[in-house]
């Protein structure tokens, strides 16, 4: 068990590497014609299953103090099965890139991914002429050597940057051009990498289009996590006294919805220092406490906050008047049924929340801790929003914090230093 305190947060911090950017340097790599440098790669547990996952597929990754360089290569059939871990990205994306490269795999994950849909992507990854069989729609799956490329034009039936990326990268290991539409500006980060890295591709928010070719090295920066940096920036919206700065984080108008949504409810935001770092846009951003207002979050708004979510809830307990947030099914999916926590969380500090089929209603107040342990479910996110939420309402205890380091490992240390300050 672990008890984060409450307290207002100044001061300035730097957070891990984007963790969406940086699974997609590492297997962009392999189809890069020189080794691809990247700095910053993202060191948390969901990264390493995708680092893993390449050495066991015959990549040679080298490791050092401040970059990994990736040796591209052919992928090979592994010896063994490749181990997930609790990172549905090291599942989804790999399984695209394997089928293109037409090797057979066998994927696994721990229990918490074991849960999460693999359909989606196995179902369109079939189309293009994979042999994929599931355990009714999840892990354990096994992958076999495609016969022929089939399908190259995709439908998504749903916004998903994940399955978007697995067709993407389908293409690209087997060298063949491929377009997805239905499309609804979902993350870019893949075609702004792959563009970055010299593919053919070409985007609007609702198409793609990719032809064939190996990609050009050039070195990858990877930009500061936006959805780590959303913990720091929240805390320091509801709680008062407060005045942040993250540096140097990516501000990819796919990934900000919290931002604009903060924003909306009265949050004081201001990007500073903005310009473009490997075809990612970049600011520092700078955060001061200010009353918040209820708000209406549509599902494209959501869409753009889908992570970040159960922050967005917390905002809105310390929010004046009602907020609803639409677009919410695919948090029950996530690495737990977020839905569900957020009612946790905001039960354990007197917040009363209503749970529709499609949205959840939270109506404002005064939180305040009112003692107990929030049980987690080790999801990573929860964890670390139940530290923002401690920030304003009062000490929170959670079963655990040791999850932070799916994605931000040192975020505690990191917290208690912007509440000394």
């Amino acid at each position: 068990m672990v008890t984060f305190k409450n307290g207002r947060l100044r001061g300035s911090v730097a957070v891990p590497g984007d963790k969406s950017v940086s699974h997609r340097a590492l297997i962009c790599a392999a189809c890069c014609n020189e080794p691809l440098r990247i700095s910053n790669l993202n060191p948390g547990l969901d990264v390493a299953a995708t680092r893993e996952a390449l050495l066991a597929l015959g990549l040679r990754i080298e490791r050092f103090a401040d970059e990994t360089v990736v040796h591209p290569g052919a992928l090979s059939t592994p010896a063994a099965t490749l181990e997930c871990m609790n990172s549905g990205s090291t599942a989804r994306m790999l399984l695209g890139a394997c089928a293109g490269a037409g090797v057979a795999a066998r994927f696994d994950g721990d229990e918490s991914l074991r849960r999460r849909p693999m359909e989606p992507v196995a179902a369109q990854l079939r189309a293009f002429g994979a042999k994929i069989e599931t355990a009714a729609g999840r892990l354990p799956l096994q992958l076999e050597a495609r016969d022929r490329v089939e399908t190259r034009r995709f439908i998504l039936l749903g916004p998903s940057a994940q399955v978007k990326s697995a067709l993407l990268f389908a293409g690209l290991f087997a060298g063949v051009a491929v377009r997805i539409e239905g499309d609804c500006f979902s993350r870019d980060h893949t075609e702004r990498l792959l563009h970055y890295l010299g593919a053919a591709i070409v985007w609007d928010g609702r198409a793609i289009a990719l032809g064939p070719g190996r990609l050009r090295s050039r070195d990858v920066q990877v930009a500061g996590d936006f959805s780590s940096a959303a913990f720091f920036l929240t805390a320091a919206a509801v709680t008062p006294g407060s005045r942040v700065i993250v540096q140097n984080v990516g501000v990819n108008p796919t990934r900000t919805g919290l931002l604009d949504a903060l924003e909306r409810m009265g949050a004081a935001i201001e990007l500073r220092n903005e310009r473009t770092v490997a075809g990612e846009p970049v600011a520092d951003v700078a955060v001061e406490h200010h009353a918040l207002a209820g708000i209406t979050v549509d599902r494209d708004l959501a869409l753009r906050a889908i992570d970040e979510i159960p922050l967005l809830a917390v905002a809105a307990a310390f929010a004046r008047g009602e907020t609803t947030i639409s677009g919410i099914e695919a948090l029950r999916t996530k690495e737990s049924d977020r839905v569900a926590a957020i009612e946790r969380l905001l039960d354990a500090v007197g917040v009363a929340v209503r749970t529709q089929r499609r949205a959840i209603v939270i109506e404002g107040g005064e939180p305040g801790a009112k003692g107990g342990t929030i049980d987690t479910e080790g999801d990573h996110r929860i964890a670390m929003s139940a530290a923002v939420l401690a920030c304003a309402a009062g000490p929170l205890a959670v079963d655990s914090a040791a999850s932070a380091d799916v994605s931000f490992p040192g975020f505690r240390p990191a917290l208690e230093g912007l509440q000394r300050a």
